[in-house]
Protein backbone atom coordinates (compact mmCIF):
# COMPACT_ATOMS: atom_id res chain seq x y z
CA UNK A 1 0.00 0.00 0.00
CA UNK A 2 1.12 3.13 -0.39
CA UNK A 3 4.25 4.43 -2.90
CA UNK A 4 5.12 1.42 -5.28
CA UNK A 5 8.47 2.48 -4.75
CA UNK A 6 8.76 2.12 -1.17
CA UNK A 7 10.99 -0.54 0.31
CA UNK A 8 9.07 -3.68 0.71
CA UNK A 9 8.98 -5.55 4.72
CA UNK A 10 8.20 -8.86 4.48
CA UNK A 11 4.97 -10.09 6.64
CA UNK A 12 6.29 -11.70 9.77
CA UNK A 13 4.19 -14.65 9.20
CA UNK A 14 4.62 -14.62 5.24
CA UNK A 15 6.73 -15.45 3.07
CA UNK A 16 10.33 -14.04 2.28
CA UNK A 17 11.28 -14.67 -1.03
CA UNK A 18 9.07 -15.10 -4.29
CA UNK A 19 10.90 -18.71 -4.49
CA UNK A 20 8.58 -19.54 -1.02
CA UNK A 21 5.84 -18.51 -3.06
CA UNK A 22 6.28 -19.93 -6.24
CA UNK A 23 7.02 -23.42 -4.46
CA UNK A 24 3.71 -22.88 -2.42
CA UNK A 25 0.81 -23.96 -5.09
CA UNK A 26 3.34 -26.31 -6.22
CA UNK A 27 3.21 -28.40 -3.16
CA UNK A 28 -0.50 -28.10 -3.26
CA UNK A 29 -0.91 -29.86 -6.19
CA UNK A 30 -0.64 -29.90 -10.17
CA UNK A 31 -1.11 -25.89 -10.68
CA UNK A 32 0.81 -23.77 -13.31
CA UNK A 33 2.88 -21.02 -11.81
CA UNK A 34 4.05 -18.08 -13.67
CA UNK A 35 6.56 -15.31 -12.44
CA UNK A 36 7.32 -11.97 -13.43
CA UNK A 37 10.55 -11.17 -15.28
CA UNK A 38 12.60 -7.57 -15.89
CA UNK A 39 13.73 -7.31 -19.26
CA UNK A 40 16.49 -5.14 -17.69
CA UNK A 41 16.87 -6.01 -14.32
CA UNK A 42 14.45 -5.52 -11.36
CA UNK A 43 14.85 -1.95 -9.82
CA UNK A 44 16.36 -3.01 -6.61
CA UNK A 45 18.93 -5.42 -7.68
CA UNK A 46 22.35 -4.60 -7.33
CA UNK A 47 23.14 -5.83 -10.85
CA UNK A 48 22.27 -8.27 -13.73
CA UNK A 49 24.49 -11.00 -12.24
CA UNK A 50 22.11 -10.69 -9.21
CA UNK A 51 18.85 -10.32 -10.92
CA UNK A 52 18.80 -13.09 -13.14
CA UNK A 53 20.42 -15.45 -10.66
CA UNK A 54 17.08 -14.32 -8.90
CA UNK A 55 14.63 -15.21 -11.77
CA UNK A 56 16.48 -18.16 -12.25
CA UNK A 57 15.79 -18.81 -8.64
CA UNK A 58 11.58 -18.28 -9.12
CA UNK A 59 12.51 -21.07 -11.87
CA UNK A 60 14.12 -23.78 -10.10
CA UNK A 61 11.38 -23.05 -7.55
CA UNK A 62 8.85 -24.54 -9.55
CA UNK A 63 7.60 -21.87 -12.07
CA UNK A 64 6.33 -23.17 -15.91
CA UNK A 65 6.84 -19.66 -17.36
CA UNK A 66 7.81 -15.84 -16.77
CA UNK A 67 6.14 -12.80 -18.45
CA UNK A 68 8.18 -9.70 -18.54
CA UNK A 69 7.30 -6.27 -16.66
CA UNK A 70 6.30 -3.90 -19.98
CA UNK A 71 8.86 -4.00 -22.29
CA UNK A 72 9.04 -1.22 -25.22
CA UNK A 73 12.40 -2.93 -27.15
CA UNK A 74 12.37 -6.39 -28.30
CA UNK A 75 16.11 -6.35 -28.29
CA UNK A 76 15.38 -6.17 -24.19
CA UNK A 77 13.38 -9.19 -24.60
CA UNK A 78 16.55 -11.08 -26.66
CA UNK A 79 18.48 -10.11 -24.24
CA UNK A 80 16.74 -11.84 -21.52
CA UNK A 81 15.74 -14.95 -23.14
CA UNK A 82 19.66 -15.39 -23.93
CA UNK A 83 20.63 -14.77 -20.26
CA UNK A 84 18.56 -17.08 -19.01
CA UNK A 85 19.07 -19.47 -21.80
CA UNK A 86 22.61 -19.41 -20.77
CA UNK A 87 21.74 -19.85 -16.96
CA UNK A 88 20.65 -23.25 -18.58
CA UNK A 89 17.13 -22.14 -17.85
CA UNK A 90 14.50 -23.12 -20.89
CA UNK A 91 10.81 -22.47 -19.68
CA UNK A 92 8.29 -19.63 -22.27
CA UNK A 93 9.34 -16.01 -21.23
CA UNK A 94 6.83 -14.15 -22.58
CA UNK A 95 7.43 -10.63 -23.68
CA UNK A 96 4.71 -7.88 -21.74
CA UNK A 97 3.23 -5.07 -23.89
CA UNK A 98 1.43 -2.10 -23.62
CA UNK A 99 0.28 0.02 -26.02
CA UNK A 100 1.81 3.59 -25.22
CA UNK A 101 -0.83 6.27 -26.15
CA UNK A 102 0.55 9.19 -25.13
CA UNK A 103 3.83 10.62 -24.00
CA UNK A 104 2.74 11.19 -20.46
CA UNK A 105 1.69 7.46 -19.87
CA UNK A 106 5.46 6.41 -21.54
CA UNK A 107 6.59 8.84 -18.49
CA UNK A 108 4.28 7.52 -15.62
CA UNK A 109 4.91 3.09 -16.42
CA UNK A 110 8.72 4.50 -16.49
CA UNK A 111 8.54 6.54 -13.32
CA UNK A 112 6.69 3.38 -11.69
CA UNK A 113 8.45 0.45 -13.13
CA UNK A 114 11.95 1.73 -14.10
CA UNK A 115 11.86 0.03 -17.28
CA UNK A 116 14.17 1.84 -19.88
CA UNK A 117 12.33 3.50 -22.91
CA UNK A 118 13.88 3.87 -26.04
CA UNK A 119 14.99 7.18 -26.99
CA UNK A 120 12.99 7.33 -30.39
CA UNK A 121 10.04 6.34 -28.71
CA UNK A 122 10.52 8.68 -26.33
CA UNK A 123 11.29 11.46 -28.69
CA UNK A 124 8.48 10.51 -30.93
CA UNK A 125 6.13 10.93 -28.20
CA UNK A 126 7.62 13.99 -26.92
CA UNK A 127 7.14 15.87 -30.04
CA UNK A 128 3.40 15.44 -30.44
CA UNK A 129 2.80 15.17 -26.34
CA UNK A 130 -0.30 18.14 -27.23
CA UNK A 131 -1.60 16.11 -30.04
CA UNK A 132 -3.49 12.94 -28.70
CA UNK A 133 -4.08 11.90 -31.95
CA UNK A 134 -0.84 11.32 -33.15
CA UNK A 135 0.66 10.21 -29.87
CA UNK A 136 -1.75 6.68 -30.44
CA UNK A 137 -0.73 6.93 -33.61
CA UNK A 138 3.04 6.69 -33.07
CA UNK A 139 2.48 4.17 -30.09
CA UNK A 140 -0.17 2.44 -32.11
CA UNK A 141 2.72 2.05 -34.22
CA UNK A 142 5.76 1.24 -31.90
CA UNK A 143 3.64 -1.67 -30.50
CA UNK A 144 2.69 -3.49 -33.57
CA UNK A 145 6.37 -2.93 -35.02
CA UNK A 146 7.56 -4.61 -31.67
CA UNK A 147 5.19 -7.37 -31.66
CA UNK A 148 6.10 -8.58 -35.06
CA UNK A 149 9.49 -8.27 -34.36
CA UNK A 150 9.07 -11.03 -31.31
CA UNK A 151 7.22 -13.08 -32.59
CA UNK A 152 9.54 -13.03 -35.37
CA UNK A 153 12.14 -13.55 -33.01
CA UNK A 154 10.74 -16.59 -31.61
CA UNK A 155 8.56 -14.99 -28.55
CA UNK A 156 6.29 -17.97 -27.48
CA UNK A 157 3.27 -15.74 -27.78
CA UNK A 158 2.74 -12.39 -26.38
CA UNK A 159 0.75 -10.77 -23.13
CA UNK A 160 -0.55 -7.89 -23.22
CA UNK A 161 -1.18 -4.91 -20.45
CA UNK A 162 -4.61 -3.49 -20.82
CA UNK A 163 -4.97 -1.89 -17.35
CA UNK A 164 -8.66 -2.09 -18.67
CA UNK A 165 -7.70 0.26 -22.25
CA UNK A 166 -8.74 -3.52 -24.30
CA UNK A 167 -9.30 -0.94 -27.84
CA UNK A 168 -5.34 -0.93 -28.49
CA UNK A 169 -4.17 -4.46 -27.64
CA UNK A 170 -7.43 -4.95 -30.13
CA UNK A 171 -5.68 -3.09 -32.96
CA UNK A 172 -2.07 -4.42 -32.59
CA UNK A 173 -3.95 -8.04 -32.63
CA UNK A 174 -5.54 -7.07 -35.51
CA UNK A 175 -2.33 -5.41 -36.86
CA UNK A 176 -0.67 -8.29 -36.81
CA UNK A 177 -3.98 -10.79 -38.51
CA UNK A 178 -4.65 -12.34 -35.02
CA UNK A 179 -8.38 -10.86 -34.56
CA UNK A 180 -11.04 -9.58 -36.76
CA UNK A 181 -11.17 -5.74 -37.10
CA UNK A 182 -13.22 -3.82 -34.96
CA UNK A 183 -16.50 -2.92 -36.33
CA UNK A 184 -17.24 0.83 -35.69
Amino acid sequence: PGDPNAEWVAHPQGLEFTSELVALPKSLGSFSVGVAAYPDKHPRSPDMDADTKFLVGKIEAGADYAITQMLFSADDYLRLRDRLAAAGVHVPVLPGIMPITSYARLMRIHELSGQRIPTALADDLLQVRDDAEAGRAVGMAHAIAMSEELLAQGAPCLHFYTFNRSKATIEVLTALGMAPAIRR
